[in-house]
């Protein structure tokens, strides 16, 4: 049996700046745009990875999540409490130095890790931690 990482979903509270960023910013392309029962899912993805799919998703977006789960979801969204996801990028600096010009927020400036990584991390407009992750 193998395996394949196809879809990952990112609570994003404003359509909008969640594309500016992740589109704009980071340059992944816009594969889809569903509408349905008053939400909106947005799939963005890297153009060298065809097969790797980032939603972009209403926080209240779960079907099954109870009317409190979902006000939760909210509330963690707003907090800046749930996580989203790592790049890899062969140039940590350089793409620090890019998100910087773009306004993002910054939580951590590139530093040598001791798991054998040089990393950086933001935050999205939605308030989700975004890390950028380059092999030393």
């Amino acid at each position: 049996m193998e395996l394949k990482v196809s879809h990952c979903f990112i609570p994003v509270h404003d359509r909008d700046e969640a594309l500016a960023f992740y589109r704009d910013v980071l340059g992944l392309e816009v594969r889809n745009d569903v509408k349905r029962a008053g939400l909106r899912w947005e799939t963005v993805g890297p153009k060298a990875q065809p097969d790797v799919n980032l939603v972009l998703e209403p926080p209240a977006a779960n079907p099954n999540a109870s009317p409190d789960d979902a006000q939760v979801m909210s509330e963690l969204l707003a907090n800046g409490m749930l996580r989203a996801v790592i790049f890899a990028t062969d140039d940590c600096d350089a793409t620090f130095e890019h998100l910087c010009r773009a306004g993002a927020e910054v939580l951590q400036e590139p530093m040598d890790q001791h798991y054998g990584v040089r990393d950086c991390a933001f935050r999205d407009p939605s308030g989700n931690i975004v890390r950028f992750s380059q092999k030393r």
